[in-house]
């Protein structure tokens, strides 16, 4: 099998489509670059046909590597028969590959190696070949210094059929799609952990089964964390009989003395090789299988959260709301500089209200302030009634944001280095603001762990999980494009064919020579060479440039056919761009070259139409019910409006403006069956809630979207 062949059991598209994509990711192609920019040569993949291409191609590169690593094994055990050879390169499934290679893996001494040792592996030959002779009688002819009677030889003689049974393919095979159709995952709760407190929230647990290929992925997780963390035993199994009866049906052929004996191995084997291995196999797939799942959902989350809405270049007043420590209030200019910062207590104990008021008041005119941003923790309600009372001398918006990760940023090195001259809780009003003016900028300089947009996040394999977030934050930041004469390094580090080090490379360039204003002055960049620039330059903009195509997705390797098409049109490049009856006119099957055929073509004239164009929507103002300020005013048949602030494969959490956000399950997202949450509902998202069920006790509330 080719690595083409491979790729296309996971990619249903034509293998010239594959082969150029693994020719462009060979010469150091991005995926952003390739999906946006080389459309006609991969046949229209987006980037996450991309991805998966990039991904089954490694894998086969893992596969082929392991298949010379276990062909050299057991060559070098002088093991490997042609048969065997044939089957291993023919082979690329790994399990199965690592079902061949099992007989021959470095083990500890087993019970079966003793035997031979012992000299009683041709006994084993005899009672498996099941020929009808005295057993008893056999037996004693393998008698010496450590086989001291028959029924040790015996038992020795089935401790070796038991390793051979345990290494038999088929049977293992066999064994895994039992376990998989029929496996029932049990759970039982530690005695001893059953009245700890933090074992509560397992309680569900405490005595559960159900089949394992029906459980849901959040909830195997929980029993695996609740395992993890001991307060549960977990078993997966299949029916014993129906298990040790198939294996009977294969290595039993006929009924003589040595039947009893080949029971009793295929017994041992299954209870002490077979069904240990096989559970854990079955339980780590079902494991992957939910890691998949979790990781799926926290990256769509986190893509919905990065390409929220952004107010844009504003003078933003932010708050960090607290009632003891009082509010952390920052005025930030258009370009998320801090410019003053302040503590007022408007809030018991010091209800220092009335001096909190003139302060922001005067703040909001000292700096032309156009928006206010308060976070939505501790005191946001009580925050946000008290700004909404002040009488200011012009219209200001009031956003209330989510500032979940704005306390990971204010401690992290990258806020250090911003604002090396304030302490934490400056940081954190800061983060607050800007996340108002572009979450996208502000967002990527948070580990996206922290952003709390997942289910069981630290749970699952952080490998993947690193993975699949760093590709969804590539994708979001190279979709809508980096102002580079404002973006931070964080920001400009997920800009494709970038990267951290060329990042800082282009910040320091900035700062020593000013603003950048075309995209040819890239090249002047220490380290960024030709392919970087290839890599990079049409996902960045420069406003104001003289080129005006520098503010656009359009590629500088396409300027020249922009200015054939005004050319052509008897018009310069700047009256072409923006003016949908000119650019109706251009054929675009005149102006095709060796990359950039229709497809791309196409895509100019359509950038040309908006060039620059922001794909997120405008902010806009919420307002949660101002009689709801805490989890005592939430009462059972109300109806609230919300904000969704989490998705799950179980439903979604809804903010209806106090600390506690409510769960509108599945089941009650709309009438009628939801297979998907994302189908009926995106993060951000304003809602109608009805209250269902509100338990103060245990600060949860249950809500319904079906009013």
């Amino acid at each position: 099998m080719t690595s083409i062949e491979y790729i296309l059991k996971s990619v249903a598209t034509a293998s010239k489509n594959i082969e150029a994509t693994l020719q462009l990711l060979s010469e150091d192609c991005t995926i952003p670059f390739i999906a946006r920019y080389r459309k006609d040569k991969t046949g229209n993949l987006d980037e996450v046909q991309i991805e998966q291409i990039a991904k089954s191609k490694k894998q086969f590169d893992d596969i082929v590597k392991r298949k010379e690593s276990i062909l050299k094994s057991i060559e070098e055990q002088n093991a490997l028969t042609p048969e065997l050879g044939q089957k291993i390169r023919n082979s690329f499934d790994l399990q199965e590959l690592e079902d061949f290679y099992l007989p021959y893996k470095k083990k500890k001494k087993t019970k079966a190696d003793v035997a031979r040792e012992n000299g009683l592996e041709p006994l084993a030959k005899i009672i498996m070949g099941q020929r009808n002779d005295d057993i008893e009688y056999l037996a004693s002819q393998y008698l010496n210094d450590k086989v001291v009677n028959e029924d040790d030889a015996l038992q020795g003689a089935r401790d070796i059929i038991a390793e051979w049974i345990n290494e038999n393919i088929y049977i293992r095979k066999t064994l895994r799609r039992v376990f998989q159709r029929k496996a029932v995952i049990a759970a039982k709760v530690v005695k001893t952990k059953k009245d700890d407190e933090a074992a509560q929230k397992f309680s569900q647990y405490f005595d559960w089964s159900e089949p394992l290929s029906k459980t849901p992925s959040h909830r195997l997780l929980a029993m695996l964390r609740a395992e993890n963390e001991g307060f549960i035993k977990l078993s997966v199994d299949v029916e014993k009989e129906e298990a040790i009866d198939f294996i009977e049906e294969n290595i039993i052929k006929s009924n003589n003395d040595t039947t009893e004996h080949l029971q009793l191995a295929i017994k041992d084997s299954y209870k002490r090789l077979l069904e240990p291995a096989i559970s854990n196999e079955t339980l780590q797939e079902a494991k992957e299988k939910a890691d998949i799942n979790s990781i799926q959902v926290f990256a769509a989350n986190l893509s919905q959260l990065l390409l929220a809405s952004p107010l844009g270049e504003k003078r933003i007043l932010a708050l960090d709301p607290g009632f003891r420590t009082g509010c952390k209030v920052v005025c930030l200019d258009e370009k998320g500089d801090l410019l003053y910062n302040e503590t007022i207590f408007p809030h018991a104990p010091q209800n220092e209200t009335t001096m909190a008021m003139k302060k922001i008041r005067s703040m909001v005119n000292a700096y032309n302030i156009e928006a206010i941003s308060i976070g939505n923790g501790t005191a946001s309600r009580e925050t946000e009634f008290f700004i909404k009372k002040i009488a200011f001398d012009k219209p200001v918006q009031v956003f209330v944001v989510s500032e979940a990760g704005a306390s990971v940023y204010s401690a992290s090195k990258i806020a250090r280095e911003e604002f090396p001259n304030y302490d934490v809780t400056v940081r954190g009003s800061v983060s607050i603001g800007r996340r108002l003016s572009d979450p996208l900028a502000e967002l990527v300089k948070i580990d996206p762990k922290s952003i709390g947009v997942g289910q069981y996040q630290h749970d699952v394999d952080q490998t993947k999980l690193k993975e699949e977030l760093d590709n969804t934050v590539i994708r979001c930041v190279n979709s809508v494009g980096v102002n580079i004469n404002t973006a931070s390094k964080s920001l400009l580090s997920y800009v494709s064919g970038i990267g951290e080090k060329m990042a800082e490379n282009i910040v320091a360039f900035r700062s020593e020579n000013g603003p950048f204003e075309d995209r040819k002055q890239l090249k002047k960049v220490p380290r960024l060479g030709e392919k970087a620039f290839q890599q990079a330059a049409a996902f960045i903009r420069i406003r104001d440039a003289k080129n005006p195509l520098d503010n656009s997705a359009v590629h500088p390797e396409a300027y020249g056919i922009v200015e054939k098409m005004a050319k052509d049109l008897g018009i310069k490049v700047n009256e072409l761009i923006a003016n949908p009856s000119k650019i109706s006119l251009v054929k675009p099957e005149n102006y095709t070259t060796g990359d950039i055929g229709i497809l791309g073509l196409k895509d100019i004239l359509k950038e040309l139409e908006k060039p620059g164009l922001d794909p997120r929507k405008a902010a806009k103002v919420f307002e949660f019910d101002p009689n709801v300020t805490t989890i005592k005013d939430v009462r059972s048949g109300m109806i609230l409006p919300g904000i969704v602030n989490n998705i799950t494969n179980f439903g979604c959490f809804v903010d209806i403006g106090i600390k506690e956000s409510g769960l509108v399950h599945i089941s009650q997202l709309k009438a009628g069956f939801v297979s998907d949450v994302n189908e009926v509902v995106k993060l951000h998202q304003h809602v109608q809630v009805k209250v269902t069920e509100v338990d103060e006790d245990r600060k949860r509330i249950q809500l319904s979207m079906i009013l």
